[in-house]
């Protein structure tokens, strides 16, 4: 399927409001793959699914991803948008055709990153964060710094996130401060 077709089915199953978003992250992605010498189409394709699975929430998702095999941990079982990665990879893969390991591997670790992100995951992790309707304190040093040093722009997002679970006083997850430490590392190489 090609990105024409996803943009007009996703349209139909998104909020307006989430589908701008998911246009965003595509272009943002198609930038950033650009600066970072990536496949530009990979990040497109990933930018634009990377939600597609947004909607689906509380039990449902638990139920969902346990029918295809994941085994959400404690926190996940708890803050079930985190499961949005993992079922958007899988309707990006059965819905979409999508079967690409790398675009699959950047919608699944959007939401938390994790240790050892390639490029393309590093690219819509930030995306979805920098994305020009996002609006918070810190947005602007964030997005030029997406575009310095993608390494940095991810520990600034970890850490933004980070902050945000604490002030909200949701459980934050593991693979969050994983991304960041990961990250943080790689700088200081």
């Amino acid at each position: 399927m090609n990105i024409e077709n996803i943009m007009s089915r996703l349209k139909g199953q998104l909020k307006e409001e989430r589908y701008l978003h998911s246009v965003n992250v595509m272009n943002v992605s198609a930038e950033l793959a650009r600066r970072y010498n990536a496949d530009e189409n990979k990040a497109r394709l990933a930018g634009i699914l990377h939600d597609c699975a947004k909607g689906m929430k509380g039990e449902e998702a638990v139920n969902f991803v346990k029918s295809i095999g994941y085994c959400p941990d404690e926190i996940e079982l708890i803050q079930t948008g985190l499961l949005h990665g993992i079922i958007g990879a899988h309707f990006a893969r059965t819905e979409y055709g999508v079967e690409d390991r790398e675009v699959l591997d950047a919608i699944r670790w959007h939401t938390t990153g994790r240790a050892g992100m390639s490029v393309l995951e590093k690219i819509i992790y930030v995306a979805d964060y920098i994305e020009p309707l996002r609006n918070f304190e810190g947005i602007e040093m964030m997005r030029q710094a997406a575009f310095e040093d993608l390494d940095r722009c991810v520990v600034l997002c970890a850490e933004s996130t980070i902050r945000y679970v604490l002030n909200k006083g949701f459980l934050l997850h593991g693979k969050t401060v994983e991304t960041r430490n990961y990250s943080l590392r790689l700088l200081k190489l």
